[in-house]
């Protein structure tokens, strides 16, 4: 892989290869087969970030593996979402593994220095949110983000949330969690200049419907500037907002 992709800028140097075509090979370099896996080991230059490990369903040998194949490929750091505690003792006896057991995540590698354009703000209605946060928060910051935690401070007593008007106002991004009734992301997108990810979780009573209740609620939002991720996706929240957060005018 190394040495087609000095092949090509060296193709580029001397203008054999013009700087259009080698871009579009660096974004088309294939995958690298592993035999359980197709290993996407150009992922970071096609989309300006490298593929994430999925850990559920997945056995201890088929992430080292797949981890493996990431780091010989230059691959700095990986991260693996859900993955279990079990799964994690075994593998960091394989890996240098660091494991973030509220979030549910494995990181292997060093957590960059924060690159974006300002901070993002997860804020949760209720402790029992911050599982998903956490799964959204050690993201953002493993794909080189400043974040913050504000948990707890949902509609039930809003004065909790009031009173962080500073942190909410000078975030750049901020991820609303939320359960029950969801109606988090709808009060912090009626305060915030920001774009506002909403995360509904399966936390709540029957009526919930295992966060159904929730997502239809954040669909529905009268705030302007609230989009939603699904149901306890608290990886793809941190995702959008390494994007928003990296966004900068050419």
């Amino acid at each position: 892989m190394e040495n087609d992709i000095k092949h090509l800028l060296e193709g580029v140097k001397d203008g054999s290869v013009s700087v259009n075509e080698a871009l579009l090979k660096l974004k088309t370099i294939p995958f690298e087969d592993i035999g359980y896996s197709k290993v996407d080991t150009h992922r970071g230059i096609r989309q300006g970030v490298p593929e994430i490990i999925f850990g559920s369903g997945k056995t201890v040998e088929q992430i080292e593996g797949i981890t493996k194949t990431m780091l010989k490929n230059s691959q700095k750091t990986v991260l693996v979402t859900r993955l279990s505690e079990d799964k994690a003792v075994e593998l960091s006896k394989r890996l240098d593994l660091d494991y973030r057991k509220e979030a549910g995540c494995g990181i292997i590698g060093k957590i960059p220095e924060p690159s974006g354009i300002g901070r993002i703000l997860v804020a949760t209605g209720g402790t029992s949110d911050i599982p998903v946060a956490e799964e959204a928060a050690v993201t953002a910051e493993v794909l080189g983000n400043e974040v913050e935690r504000l948990y707890d401070v949902g509609v039930a007593g809003l004065h909790r949330l009031l009173s962080n008007m500073e942190k909410i106002m000078s975030a750049s991004v901020i991820i609303a969690i939320a359960g029950m009734e969801g109606a988090l992301a709808s009060v912090i997108g009626g305060l915030a200049d920001c774009p506002v990810i909403a995360v509904p979780t399966s936390i709540g009573y029957g009526a919930s419907f295992n966060g159904l209740s929730a997502l239809l609620s954040m669909l529905n939002s009268c705030a302007s500037g609230v989009s939603v991720v699904n149901i306890d996706n608290g990886f793809g929240a941190g995702y959008m907002a390494h994007m928003i957060n990296h966004m900068q005018k050419e």
